[in-house]
């Protein structure tokens, strides 16, 4: 009797512990599944700017600009002058004249907030989104500078925020100049380096 006892308890256990050691080594031999949180590495790129001053159709000026950005970055340029500026009597701040680019370029690899938390970037496949704010002034001919005896500044702005296709130029904005016939247009071309 109490062979049997022993035999149907041995067989009750192996009903219990039998299928649970069954899928544990199931699922230790099971292939291991691709992390759907891999994170793929940084890419490096390079924004070629453009800034263009067309008169009557035709192109009569151009500058270039380049920056280097890694994906998910931001960066600046600027060249011009410091012009010291008097405020008040005896009190003189430094306004900056001349061209300021700031990028900040993102890819598939990337993540950006929204109202409802952080939203992948994959729907990008390889093209990329990129905010441009460029700022282009300059000192008022006499002509344009009317009565004041103080230079006049005239100043250009254009903010963007637009899909680039990789390796494709294409126009981020333009403005006409309101003193003169003549138009500055803002190009950019996208590189990928990495």
């Amino acid at each position: 009797m109490l062979n049997k006892i022993v035999v149907a308890g041995t067989l009750v256990a192996s009903l219990i512990v039998g299928p649970a050691a069954i899928r544990t080594r199931a699922q230790d031999s099971a292939p291991a599944k691709a992390s759907t949180d891999a994170v793929e590495p940084g890419h490096a790129y390079r924004v070629d700017f453009v800034i263009s001053e067309i008169e009557d159709g035709k192109k009569i000026n151009s500058r270039q600009y380049a920056l280097n950005l890694n994906a998910g970055e931001s960066d600046q340029l600027k060249v011009g002058t410091r012009v010291p500026v008097e405020v008040k009597q005896g009190e003189i701040q430094y306004l900056d004249v001349g061209t300021s680019i700031w990028c900040r370029l993102r890819d598939r690899g990337n993540r950006e907030s929204s109202d409802r938390g952080l939203r992948e970037l994959s729907w990008l496949g390889n093209d990329v989104m990129v905010n441009v704010n460029t700022e282009i002034s300059n000192f008022a001919v006499p002509d344009q500078q009317g009565a004041s005896l103080r230079p006049a500044i005239r100043q250009m702005k254009i903010e963007s925020s637009t899909i680039a296709i990789v390796g494709k130029q294409m126009v981020v904005g333009s403005v006409d100049d309101p003193n003169s016939k003549r138009q500055f247009q803002l190009e950019m071309v996208v590189t990928k380096l990495k």
